[in-house]
Order: C-alpha cells, then structure tokens, then sequence
C-alpha cells in the first residue's frame, strides 16, 4: 500500500516583531487538496522568525498525528524557513537552532520535503494566525470553526480532477491555554490541577551535578526508586491523579512509570518537559563549572537570556518550549488532575509562570529530588500555587 501523502501549509506572525505573535498551519490530503486538519495558537510575545518555526512544528506534529508514515511537503511563504530546513542556509539565530533541531525531529529524514509558495497561495495558514493572534489578545484560546470545505491548493492534485469537497475532517488543533487574569465573576467550572513530581535522585543527584537534557541520562539510584515508589504511594492514598505525563528522560520515566503503574495508568511523554540542555556542564558540580568557565557561569546567573557554555537554550528559551508543553496537557486534560514528572528547571519555569514572578526568581527556588509541587488553571487563565517543594511523603 503507498504511503499516505499530505501537504502542510504553515505560517506564523508578529504584531511588533516582536510583539504578540501566533502561528497558523493547516494540512491537506496529498491528493485532492482537501484541508483535513488546522492548528493555530497564541504564543505570546515573540518574533515573526520564532512563529513561523512554531506554525512549521504544529503542521508536521499534526501530520503525524495522522498517519507517522506518510509523505509531507511542506510549502511555506518564508524564504528563510525553507532554505533553512532544506539544509541551503545556515542557521545563526540562537532562537531559531532548537525549534529547527524540534522540527527535525518530528518525522525521520527524507520523509519531509519544503517548498516556498508565495503569500497569497498560503492564505489559510495566514488566517489561521490571525484568528490566534486575535484569540490571544482578547484573552482566549483559539478554537476551530466550522467552515465549508476549501479549494484545493494549487499544483496538489495528481490527476487534474475535479475535487468533490463535501466534507472536512475534524481539526486536530490543540487551543492554547488564555492568558492570566481573574476575569469575571462566572462559573469557571473545574480546574485543572498539575502536581509536578521532581524525579527521583540518580548517581548525580546527590554529588550537585549538573544533569540536563545532553548528558548522560542517568537511572534512578537505589534510593530514587525508593522515592518513586514513596510518591507512588502519597498519590494512590490520594486517589486524585487522572493522568501521568513525563519528560522523555530516563530518570523521569522510571519515576513516572512506578506512579502509573501503581495507580494503573499510562505514560504519556511530553517532550516540552525535558531538562534544560547544560552544555559543557553536564556532569560538573558547580564548583567544577565555575573553574573551568568562570565568566559563562557569571553571565547565566546574572541573566536568564545567557545560556551554559556550548548549550543550544537559556533559561529564556525553555520557558518558550515549556510553555507550548504546559498548553498541550491543560488542552488534553481540561478539568483533571494531571501527574506531570520533570526536572528543577522546567518545574520551577512552571511555578514562576503561575506566579507571575519574575524570570531570575527561578535561581531562588529550591526544589528537592522527588518533591511535589501543585498548581491549579482556571478557565479564564488564572493559576494558583497550591504546594512548593512538598517531601512530606518522603520522611
């Protein structure tokens, strides 16, 4: 059987660049032109660049959430996007290198291709963005409409024939979570609650080293396990978590995992939740990384934009990408009570984001292996803090 083929038109813009910005992509069945699926979300403040790589990531994760195996052209109005991911054009803007590196990693190579399209041909990606950016400055999620079937895109179809156009499949797109503010006095119906579980200790833990996303990616020591099976006994007595989500680390999985297999649910990976990428400072201590790069450790401490010496991300870049993860689980969960299993960075990102704190108050929070903290969302965009730091089970 041939492999499904589809075609992906995304498109992201910036009102300022930057400035409140959103992304918009839509996915299109190969052969007819058809749009089967859209996905659009308000990103907050960033750049025309970073929401055309965001809207690039949505339409391919969209795509794969269809069918992983099949064919993707991806056509696309920005010049820099194609010549970028078809490997023509350096990529020299820090912001861009991990959304690149994201995109990359959605389907295995050579089952993407790119295209560039004039803007007019990629009216309904620039919609979809528009529709976001509007959604997202009035305080609320995007949500998909219900629209008659579209034209086909020019040059898809295979055969010259006509397209019958009856019907649309139902959008995939995932709303963003609305911005802060208490909002009206209305029923906001349940929240949604996340307890963030710092995995276990590994061999590092106790020794203070640096442990990201680029390292070795230890297993639970001995005793993490203990302190897995510990937090997988406070939620069971609990009984409130409906959902585990983890990030795709080893040390967080297996601390997920024996929740989920206690209280006999699923694992579901959320990549957004990964550790910050530490660079040549994996596996230091602090006193190791201050040593051998005294004035990059002095910068990162001094400002959340620096990042660890040879890594990809800052503390500003992660709060991005964790952001966009904490929308997809208040999206796929809305009104439950969700395990969420990461890291101090991600973890505390969340807190400081919920707070409304600012970003270098992520450098005064203590966070301890396996420790829980709680936050809860409300519809109209309020979070609240419920627990920080809680190792009650653990004593």
């Amino acid at each position: 059987m041939a492999a499904r083929r589809f075609i992906v038109e995304a498109d992201g813009g910036s009102r300022g660049n930057p400035g409140p910005a959103g992304y918009g992509a839509v996915v299109r069945d190969g052969d007819t032109g058809q749009i089967i699926a859209e996905a659009a979300e308000f990103i907050g403040r960033a750049t025309n660049n970073v929401a055309e790589y965001k809207g690039l990531i949505a339409g391919l994760r969209t795509a794969h959430e269809l069918d992983p195996a099949a064919t993707v052209d991806v056509r696309m109005d920005s010049k820099l996007v194609v010549e970028q991911m078809s490997g023509r054009w350096k990529i020299k803007h820090p912001d861009m290198q991990p959304l690149a590196a994201e995109a990359r990693t959605v389907f295995p190579r050579g089952q993407v291709g790119y295209s560039w399209i004039p803007r007019e041909r990629n009216k309904d990606a620039d919609r979809l963005a528009n529709e976001a950016m509007d959604a997202g400055q009035a305080g609320r999620a995007w949500e998909p409409k219900a629209r008659p079937a579209a034209a086909p895109v020019a040059g898809s179809l295979t055969d010259g024939s006509p397209v019958d156009g009856s019907s649309v499949a139902e959008p995939l797109a995932e709303p963003a979570a609305p911005r802060a503010g208490w909002g009206s006095a209305a029923d906001l119906g349940t929240a949604t609650t996340f307890v963030l579980l710092r995995h276990g200790e590994t061999a590092l833990t106790p020794q203070k080293r640096f442990s990201g996303s680029t390292g070795s990616d230890p297993e639970l020591s001995e005793k993490g396990r203990w302190q897995a099976d510990r937090a997988a006994e406070a939620l069971a007595a609990r009984g409130t978590v409906q959902a585990v989500v983890s990030s795709p680390m080893l040390r967080t999985r297996q601390t997920a995992e024996a929740v989920a297999l206690r209280l006999g649910l699923d694992v579901r990976v959320e990549e957004g939740l990964r550790e910050l990428d530490f660079g040549a400072w994996e596996g230091l201590t602090f006193a190791e990384a201050q040593e051998r790069h005294p004035e990059d450790l002095t910068a990162w401490l001094a400002s959340t934009k620096a990042k660890p010496t040879g890594s990809s991300e800052s503390f500003a870049s992660l709060t991005q990408r964790v952001g966009v993860a904490r929308d997809k689980v208040l999206a796929r969960y809305a009104g439950k009570t969700v395990l969420v299993v990461s890291h101090v960075s991600p973890i505390k990102t969340l807190v400081r984001l919920a707070l409304g704190a600012p970003p270098d108050s992520v450098y005064r929070m203590e966070l301890a292996a396996a420790s829980f903290c709680a936050v809860q969302y409300y519809s109209d965009g309020n979070a609240s803090v419920r627990l920080l730091n809680d190792t009650s089970h653990l004593r």
